[in-house]
């Protein structure tokens, strides 16, 4: 925490480290607790808890209404990252808490990630990898993969993420389907609509998730999606790890009842199912979709804009209660 801030400089509470910069710039400006650093966090809200007037925090650290009950000075929750399942949105709006987060300027990346899974698992970019790190070239032949090119493309939640993924996989002559919690009418001419996902999963190669997580969307792909999938279909999940029945998709796997997977985000994460660790027909990134120098800056900008138009102004940019 720096020493010569001024004394009207607002006390933050930040739960989880962020950007290093981020963390450098905001300590410059506020008065900044690190919440994750205290050995005893209760000690620490006991004693700083009534001058807090913000929280800085992220979609992996969320905010709980434990949290947001133990400062009663608090003015905003401000979170770096497009996802905000795990702040308490309700307890937030109980006591009139303005809540932010960071969209628009991380959609491209997380749609090239989408694209790179879809590549990766049906060309078995990852396996071919190990393969020949392994030696194994010289003595062995490599088997085949799929063609992504001209297949059918099935988008859950054609938002802005699902609209750059679309837009990407129409370069590969894909058709594109979607299913959205009502159809687009300013959907781009050619875009199938399909009223639910099970058939939206029925009738795609590529099942892609680009759904908010939360209550509504919670194992919104199960066993029956899945099955709906089939055999020669691939799940591609760069939304939240709670949209997808987890142990459902490793008995789908196990059983070859669908053709694999590429996954960025996973319903225990950091924790990943085990049992995919030897499946070559599943790729899985440390929930990195957004994670490129330029899309983190972007979204440190962001997140500071709203920080200081919230403290001098009373105003967000980009508000999602």
């Amino acid at each position: 925490m720096t020493a010569s801030l001024p004394a009207s400089a607002a006390d933050l509470l930040m739960v989880g480290p962020l950007l290093p910069e981020l963390v450098a710039d905001l300590e410059s400006r506020y008065r900044v607790h690190r919440l994750w650093e205290a050995q005893d966090k209760a000690a620490l809200l006991r004693e700083h808890g009534a001058a807090i007037r913000g929280i800085a925090t992220s979609g992996r650290f969320g905010a709980t209404k434990e949290l947001i009950d133990a400062l009663p000075a608090l003015e905003g929750i401000f979170s770096f990252g497009v996802g905000y399942d795990t702040i308490d949105i309700a307890a937030a709006k109980a006591r009139n808490v303005v809540v932010t987060n960071t969209p628009g300027v991380l959609d491209a990346c997380v749609a090239d990630t989408a694209l790179a899974l879809m590549l990766a698992v049906s060309r078995r970019i990852a396996e071919a990898d190990r393969f020949v790190r392994a030696g194994r070239w010289p003595t062995e032949g490599f088997g085949l993969g799929s063609r992504m090119t001209g297949k059918r493309c099935g988008i859950v939640g054609l938002g802005n993420i699902g609209l750059q993924i679309a837009r990407r996989a129409q370069a590969f002559d894909m058709e594109i389907l979607y299913t959205n919690r009502k159809q687009r009418p300013d959907a781009p001419e050619g875009y199938r609509y399909c009223p639910d996902i099970l058939e939206l999963a029925a009738q795609c190669d590529f099942l892609v998730l680009a759904v908010p997580g939360g209550g509504a969307t919670r194992h919104m792909v199960n066993a029956q999606v899945l099955d709906a999938l089939g055999p020669d279909g691939w799940l591609i999940n760069i939304a939240r790890g709670t949209v997808v029945d987890e142990a459902a998709l490793v008995a789908a796997l196990q059983n070859k009842r669908i053709a694999g997977a590429g996954l960025d985000v996973f319903e225990h994460e950091p924790a990943t199912p085990p049992e995919l660790n030897a499946m070559d027909n599943v790729v899985m990134l440390p929930h990195i979709a957004s994670g490129t120098h330029e899309t983190r800056r972007a979204m440190a900008d962001l997140m500071r804009a709203n920080l200081d138009s919230w403290f001098r102004e009373g105003q967000v940019h980009t508000r999602v209660v």
